[in-house]
């Protein structure tokens, strides 16, 4: 897959299906991943969280969220991003802005020069239309 063939990340994210792997950070440091239901929503991922996961983005906005290869061949999308928290109905809302988003699958770089050292497609951020 090339740069010029890279498609838009709600497209990816919408042909994953709806649920993917959050992973934030504890307050000693430590990861915290839950497998939790995900959703595109105006240039964004929205996540139904539990407590634990909303009190780590609260705190550590910074966070990832993981779509698993679904096949031997098949890239995993890693969307890193900043959160924002909030109380939803039953369960808390984590709506996680990207600011880097890569398909990533093992194996040798296509290109010599990336910095990957896997084989590696980084995606566009989603463009945010300007309000007034």
């Amino acid at each position: 897959m090339s740069m010029q063939s890279a498609p838009d990340l709600e497209s990816v994210v919408r042909e994953r299906g709806g649920h993917a792997y959050v992973v934030t950070v504890s307050e000693h440091g430590a990861p915290h991943a839950v497998y939790v239901p995900v959703r595109w929503e105006q240039g964004a991922l929205v996540a139904e969280v539990g407590a634990t996961t909303a009190a780590n983005a609260s705190a550590r906005p910074r966070m990832s969220v993981l779509y698993a290869v679904r096949a031997d061949a098949d890239y995993s999308l890693i969307v890193d991003g900043t959160a924002v928290v909030a109380p939803g109905d039953g369960a808390h809302r984590v709506r996680v802005t990207p600011t880097r988003v890569v398909l990533h699958r093992p194996g040798p770089s296509p290109d010599p020069a990336s910095a990957c050292g896997a084989d590696c497609v980084p995606l566009p951020l989603p463009v945010m239309p300007v309000t007034r």
